[in-house]
Order: C-alpha cells, then sequence, then structure tokens
C-alpha cells in the first residue's frame, strides 16, 4: 500500500508518496492554481499514480497541509461576519490590548477591524467568572440580530458572550436561534473553538474561524470530490497548526487550526529525521519563495506556542512555535531614503517573481544574486524544466544595486545575500539564543526550496556546527505529512491558587478533558488501542501578566508535588528564576489527544560509488571576497555515494534545491540520504 503527502504552497504544490512495503520516497511537484487549489492536488495525485504505476486502490492514507485559511485571512477574503455578544462589548474587538503594532514607526497601523462595527450586535445576557448565570439570554435580540445579517447577506456568524469558556449554554441557545433564522450561515461557538479566558484573543480567534469557514468549507467539499474521483477510498485527513492531523469534519468546524498548516508538517517532519539519525537538537530553517520559517527542536520534540498573529489578527491555538520573517528566494533587494541597502520583507512573489526566472519581474531580488554569482545555476532549475536568464539578473543588479552603491556586480549580489543571511540569523537567534539554548548544541535542519542555498552562511553566522539538509528539501512539508499523527488540543481555563484543596477540581478537569479526547479519537476512527492523552497545566506566580507550560504525568492527587516541582523547572527555563515562598496560580488545564498512524518508516539507503560518479560538472562561483570566484565540482545528489565524505567547494544539484557547501567545510550522505555537512572554523568567506 502507498501513503501520499501533500503540501499545497503559494507557487508549488509538492507531494511525496511512500511505499509502505519497500520503504521507498517519491517526490514529485506541480505547479499550483491558486484559483482552485483542489485542481494542482488532483493533477499531482494522477500524475505521481501514473509515473509510479501506482493504482488508486493501492492508496491507504491521504494526509494534505493547506495554506487556504492563511491566504484567506492575510488577504482579506474570507466571508463577511456578523458577531453576536454581550450587551456592553462589542467594541473589544477595536480596542484590542491598545498596543502599538510597531513602538517607533507611526506609519505601521493596525489591520482593519476584522468585523465592521455595524455587524457588532450587542444583547442582554451574563455568565459570572464562576459560571453562574446573573442575566439571561434575550432569546428575541438574538432573533432580531439574526434577521438583520440575514438582510445583509452576512453569510458567517460567530457567537461570543462574556465568561462564556466557564458556562456555554448562552452561547448554544443563540446558535439554536441563529441556525432556525439563518439555516445557511456558517456559526462559531467561542467556547468551541477557543474555550480560555482573555477576551480579546477568544474573540479574534473565532471571528477568523468564521470568517475563512465558508470558503474552507467549499474547498474541502472540491477536493474530497476529486480525490473520490480519482478511485481513492480513504477520507484525507488534513495537518493542522500544532502538527498533528485531522478529519475533514473537524477541519469544517475549526478551520482556524489550519494557519499554519504546511510548516508545521515541515517542523515535525525534522523531528522525526533528527531523532532517526541522532539529532534530537535541531534548528529548522524553512526558506521558501516568500519567507523564512525557523523553530526550535529540544531533545527530539518541537516547541509550542498559543500565541500567534496571523496579518496582525491574534489567533490563540495550540500550534508549532515558528517564527516567521518575510526573507525568502523572491525577496526584493531595495535602498532606503538614506541610501542603505535593504533585503525584504516585501518580495515579488510567483507572479512576476525573481527577474532570472523570465516572467516579467523588474525588481532585483535573493535569487537573483544566487544566479549572478552563479551558486545557482544559470542556465535552467527544477532538473531542466525551468530555465533561467542570467543576464537579466545581472542587469537589474548592475542597475539597481551595484551602481548606486558604487559597488562591483559580485560585491552588489554578495551584499544582498549578507544581508539575507543576517536577518535570517536574527530571526533564529529570536528562537534559541534569547531565550536560553546553547546553538553549539544544535544542527540546522534546512529545507525549502531555498533553505539549503543560505544554510552553511546561516550556520557560520549563529555559531551551529553542523548542517543537515534532507532528501529533496523543497518537498519536505509533504514527506513530514506523513509522519504525524492524528492530534488535537482540548483546553479549560480555570483560575485558582495552586494549593491542595484546588487541586481536586484541577483533577477532576483533567480527567474531563481526557473524556473529551477519548470520545474525539474514536470519533476520528482511531483505534483504543492506539490513543493517547498528554496532559499539561498554564501557570503562572500570581500577579504575572504571563504563565508558563507546564507538561505533567501524574493529575491525580500525588501529582500535587510533581506539577510545583515542574512549574519551578520550566519558570527557571523561561525566565531564569523561580520563587520558593511565591503563590502559583493555575490558569489553563490542557490535554491534547494523539492518535498514532500507521507510518512508513524511515529506511536506511545505500548508494555506491564514487563521489567522482556524481559529478555531473563545473562551473565558477562566487565565495565571497575572502575566496573570489572559485571552479567549483557540481554534484547530483541522487548519485553521491553514501558514507563517503568530501569537501567544499561543490555545489550539490537536485530537483527541488540547489545545497552550496562551503570552502573547507566536509560534506557526508549519511545512511538514510541526509546530506550532512561540518563546518570548519570560519574558513568559510
Amino acid at each position: 500500500m502507498y501513503r501520499i503527502g501533500i503540501d499545497v504552497g503559494g507557487t508549488f504544490t509538492d507531494f511525496t508518496m511512500i511505499d509502505e512495503g519497500a520503504g521507498i520516497v517519491h517526490f514529485h511537484k506541480v505547479p499550483s492554481t491558486p484559483d482552485d487549489p483542489s485542481r494542482a492536488i488532483a493533477t499531482g495525485i494522477a500524475g505521481l499514480l501514473e509515473t509510479h504505476g501506482v493504482d488508486a486502490s493501492q492508496v491507504s492514507h491521504v494526509g494534505h497541509g493547506t495554506t487556504v485559511a492563511t491566504n484567506l485571512i492575510i488577504e482579506r477574503k474570507g466571508a463577511q461576519v456578523g458577531l453576536i455578544t454581550t450587551r456592553g462589548f462589542r467594541d473589544v474587538l477595536e480596542i484590542g490590548r491598545q498596543t502599538r503594532p510597531h513602538l517607533y514607526d507611526y506609519s505601521v497601523g493596525k489591520p482593519p477591524v476584522a468585523v465592521p462595527r455595524q455587524f457588532r450586535i450587542e444583547v442582554a445576557e451574563r455568565i459570572q467568572a464562576g459560571g453562574e448565570v446573573r442575566e439571561p439570554l434575550d432569546e428575541q435580540a438574538v432573533r432580531h440580530a439574526a434577521r438583520y445579517f440575514a438582510s445583509h447577506g452576512i453569510g458567517a456568524v460567530t457567537i461570543c458572550f462574556l465568561h462564556a469558556y466557564r458556562n456555554p449554554v448562552h452561547e448554544r441557545r443563540a446558535r439554536e436561534i441563529v441556525a432556525e433564522e439563518m439555516p445557511d450561515a456558517y456559526i462559531s461557538l467561542s467556547s468551541e473553538v477557543l474555550p480560555e479566558f482573555r477576551e480579546y484573543e477568544r474573540l479574534s480567534t473565532t471571528v477568523l474561524n468564521a470568517a475563512v469557514g465558508p470558503r474552507m468549507a467549499g474547498y474541502l467539499e472540491r477536493f474530497l470530490l476529486r480525490v473520490r474521483e480519482l478511485g481513492i477510498a480513504h477520507e484525507p485527513h488534513t495537518v493542522h497548526s500544532n502538527g498533528g492531523l485531522m478529519s475533514i469534519a473537524s477541519v469544517r468546524q475549526f478551520p482556524v487550526r489550519t494557519c499554519l498548516s504546511g510548516p508545521a508538517a515541515g517542523v515535525v517532519g525534522a523531528a522525526a529525521v533528527g531523532r532517526v539519525i541522532g539529532s534530537p537538537n535541531l534548528v529548522t530553517f524553512d526558506v521558501g519563495g516568500t519567507s523564512t520559517d525557523v523553530s526550535l527542536i529540544v531533545e527530539g520534540k518541537p516547541l509550542f506556542t498559543s500565541h500567534r498573529h496571523v496579518a496582525g489578527y491574534p489567533v490563540k491555538t495550540p500550534m508549532v512555535d515558528i517564527h516567521v520573517i518575510g526573507a525568502g528566494g523572491g525577496s526584493i533587494a531595495w535602498m532606503d531614503d538614506a541610501g542603505a541597502l535593504k533585503v525584504g520583507p516585501h518580495s515579488a512573489g510567483a507572479v512576476p517573481g525573481p527577474v532570472g526566472y523570465g516572467r516579467g519581474g523588474a525588481e532585483p531580488t535573493i535569487t537573483d544574486a544566487e544566479i549572478v554569482l552563479q551558486r545557482l545555476n544559470p542556465v535552467s532549475l527544477l532538473n531542466g524544466r525551468m530555465p533561467v536568464y542570467a543576464e537579466a539578473a545581472r542587469g537589474v543588479i548592475q542597475e539597481k544595486v551595484a551602481q548606486p552603491l558604487g559597488l562591483g556586480i559580485e560585491a552588489a549580489a554578495e551584499g544582498i545575500l549578507r544581508i539575507a543571511t543576517a536577518n535570517m540569523s536574527r530571526a533564529i537567534r529570536a528562537v534559541s539564543t534569547e531565550r536560553g539554548y546553547d546553538l553549539s548544541r544544535f544542527a540546522l535542519f534546512a529545507f525549502g526550496g531555498a533553505g539549503p542555498l543560505h544554510a552553511v552562511e546561516v550556520a557560520q553566522e549563529c555559531g551551529i556546527p553542523r548542517v543537515i539538509v534532507p532528501q529533496e528539501p523543497g518537498t519536505m512539508c509533504a514527506r513530514g505529512i506523513l509522519l504525524s499523527d492524528i492530534s488535537f488540543d482540548f483546553v479549560r481555563s480555570e483560575i485558582s491558587l495552586a494549593t491542595p484543596a484546588n487541586w481536586t477540581r484541577v483533577a477532576g478537569i483533567l480527567d474531563d478533558l481526557r473524556r473529551q479526547a477519548d470520545e474525539w479519537l474514536a470519533a476520528e476512527g482511531v483505534a483504543q488501542g492506539l490513543r493517547a492523552a498528554h496532559c499539561a497545566i498554564d501557570a503562572r506566580y500570581e500577579g504575572q501578566n504571563f504563565e508558563v507550560q507546564v507538561p505533567l504525568d501524574d493529575t491525580g492527587e500525588s501529582g500535587f508535588q510533581e506539577f510545583l516541582a515542574r512549574f519551578a523547572q520550566a519558570h527557571q527555563r523561561e525566565y531564569g528564576y523561580d520563587v520558593d515562598d511565591r503563590a502559583i496560580q493555575i490558569i489553563n488545564c490542557r490535554v491534547q489527544a494523539k492518535g498514532q498512524v500507521i507510518k512508513a518508516p524511515l529506511s536506511p539507503r545505500t548508494v555506491s560509488g564514487t563521489v567522482a560518479d556524481a559529478r555531473i560538472g563545473t562551473r565558477d562561483s562566487y565565495f565571497g571576497a575572502a575566496h573570489g570566484w572559485l571552479e567549483t565540482p557540481v554534484y547530483d545528489r541522487a548519485r553521491l555515494p553514501t558514507a563517503v565524505s568530501f569537501q567544499g567547494p561543490a555545489l550539490v544539484e537536485e530537483m527541488s534545491s540547489t545545497t552550496v557547501v562551503g570552502v573547507g567545510h566536509h560534506a557526508v550522505v549519511d545512511d538514510y540520504g541526509n546530506l550532512i555537512i561540518t563546518l570548519q572554523g570560519n574558513s568559510h568567506g
């Protein structure tokens, strides 16, 4: 049987197919179809099956990551939303946290309010902080609001009442009324999307869930239909922001949880590879066309966060902690008002793209600099399928960077790459050094189409001793989807002091969440023996504003002392201190449901021969002012022999990426097909 992973990106849709029996991995790429992403999925699956002679009935699993929800939020193309909220709270969405997007830049504004004021309707009701009903729901007011929305063509409704996370009775009744008046509306309840305290974040997340819900549902319907038309019987799963998989039905209900769908899968895949090859501590470095995504894997496990902004809007759901900056292959090099060279965050994107791609681009980009320095193939990419226009790339960098700065073209192109390296390195330090992690204990796991091009310079800048480049790094996110388990996060706010008397209630909440998790896994079709639940508590010292997450194994009465000890450790790691005699406040109880998916193993592979057999030519490439232009061997990645080392400078080409091996660096392909580069001091110029 075969398992297929799909990552839908803005430029390309990537596919990975694993033969479960033989452990053989196949990779495939097709251009994305932004107007209907499911078309590219159907085209790619059909091509993959045909190329490798696989019948659709032999496909046992399809997992996919998608940027549809993220793009709808970024491009503000979601459905128009109507909001029903507690009297006196209609403007919470607009007031927010009263923090400036950029403290010293008055030109940076907040994004438009997600729901215009005329569609934010207040109704009388009040649930107290303890969950008691203080004022009953005004059902007639809810009915009037629904009729008002219907008369204005509103297609999605958010219901968010104060303290509904403690008692959802009013939200559920309001949904029944809205459904009677608007039977076709997409309805989101805050008590289901995010049953946590902090009013603004709960409201924002629920509104975004409603905004992307209708279009996401339409996309999922087309996706399901195309998969069935191909003859694949198994219903696909979708990876969501915590790196786990969930069913189409769950995605329909909680589409906002797919906001980091593809990048999260890449981190999960990197963690799986790292565990197998004995590198549990990794910095993941995913560079695409418009952005660089970096994350930290510690002792084989990705780090998580529940605080995130997407296009300026708070999204508070558990997700892999990925730091994103606007630095990718298409990032534009430009001059600021003072005549200084800047790179990004704006990008040439897929259309028109870099000048060197010949698609109408007119601005110099990072990719153009790589072409000029001939680190990227100056003739063609994607195994010859995509022509490169090197003279055009040289011309635009000469005209718009070299001449204004009075530099030679090599210095100008290198300057672009050095600025990009500095930006990428800053992002890595933000998730590592600034949080107390020693980067000399980590390896840089480089993937994405452009990650391996920049990896050695970034590793050297950050003091990371080793670089790992997986097979076909441009398709790593699709591969990661095949290494993900089914999972979902359940949470309930319980704001109380950590005392033995209160612990009984906390333990009861965790038991209840575990029951919810088990019911959800059963609904997802996970067999009893493959189900697991992992508990955690968000806590802080009394008087603090933000909490740390404390994983917990024992949630019974005896678990209280374990919780106190683990909280002290977590606080010490996060903030550098702990206080023995200070009261601890419990904020949220969490349970992550996990259903094990039968995964194809990461199988060893052996390629025999010599390094010379893999050499497909040479070309002059520029390796900085210290080395200048060097005649550089170019190797075919697929033909590099296992366990035979070679020394840089070298360029390693494959379908989805090019890897730069610096001067004096040592490289070797390991037993699992990963290219391991060991840096040698500061020999790379």
